[in-house]
């Protein structure tokens, strides 16, 4: 069991540097240009881990709706505003907001699935909600900027993907449902990328290349997938306490890779937007929670 604890260790640590790698990436590519690359590396990777393990059941045209409605606004558009939102966004601050994703999940189950919403969840959604005010608070005044309210639209479209993700559940294997929501993703984007090829700016380092790879293949591909087979040794209650350290680890690797300061306040928020989590993701038993995954993008 040590051992499994390790491996979770090791992957929220891998997703909470994300934050601070897609800062870093975002000064040298384009939000657009490096969404469509990293969605071509991640399904790149997809299809030759598909190989000899995909079975591709019938698909209804509702099934096809929904795999393209994932695709779209659950896995392109959340990557471009994700990247979008961190030219201007800081990563701690990015981090946290991300880290409302199940409460908001659970609201929108509630409003779409008709799932039961509970005090709890109520009571975790209002905490949560405090905590993000203390995080973006600067000490004189709340600050909004483009950056945080592109990353509201990530932590948004994230939510809508786990629910798209559920309903889908019942009829697809997971490994299709994630391969086609990605091809179609990045599909999606790619005439974007055409129609701006002027402006877009990439990098010309192989050093950034290397860490746009790595924070693809590994960060979402190999990460995920150790992830999800040790969600099935410890369980899905225990594995979700795991992911509330990754706004932390986004943290730590801000505080020495950029040199960003965490105030007293904004560690505060942190601590209310965990216990809003906690609460929220508490409230359900946790069969509810098999396929879910941590806050990440």
């Amino acid at each position: 069991m040590l051992r499994s604890y390790l491996l979770l260790i090791f992957c929220v640590t891998a997703w909470g540097s994300n934050f601070v790698f897609g800062k870093m990436l975002v000064a040298e590519f384009s939000p657009l240009f490096l969404s469509v690359m990293r969605l071509l590396f991640i399904a790149l990777f997809l299809l030759i881990w598909a190989k000899g393990r995909l079975t591709i059941p019938k698909l209804s045209r509702r099934d096809w709706l929904l795999v393209a409605t994932l695709g779209i606004v659950g896995v392109g558009i959340n990557q471009w505003s994700f990247y979008k939102g961190l030219v201007t966004a800081d990563p701690t601050t990015s981090s946290l907001i991300l880290a409302l994703t199940p409460v908001t999940t659970a609201l929108l189950a509630a409003l779409f699935l008709k799932e039961a919403l509970t005090w709890r969840m109520g009571l975790g959604a209002v905490i949560g909600t405090a905590g993000v005010l203390f995080v973006i608070y600067t000490g004189a005044e709340l600050h909004f900027d483009v950056g945080i309210l592109w990353i509201v639209l990530t932590m948004l479209t994230f939510a809508v993907s786990i629910i798209l993700v559920r309903m889908l559940g019942h009829r697809l294997p997971p490994l299709v449902t994630t391969l086609f929501s990605n091809l179609i993703g990045f599909g999606a984007l790619l005439p974007f990328v055409f129609a701006s090829l002027p402006q877009v700016a990439y990098s010309t380092q192989l050093s950034s290349w290397i860490l746009l790879f790595v924070t693809a293949v590994i960060m979402h591909g190999i990460v995920t997938l150790i992830w999800n087979s040790q969600l099935q040794k410890v369980g899905a209650a225990k594995a979700a306490m795991f992911s509330n350290l990754e706004p932390f680890i986004a943290m730590l690797f801000g505080f020495f890779l950029l040199a960003k300061p965490v105030t007293l306040i904004q560690l505060f928020g942190a601590l209310l937007i965990i216990a809003g989590v906690t609460l929220t993701t508490t409230s359900k038993e946790p069969r509810d929670h098999k396929s879910a995954s941590p806050v990440s993008s």
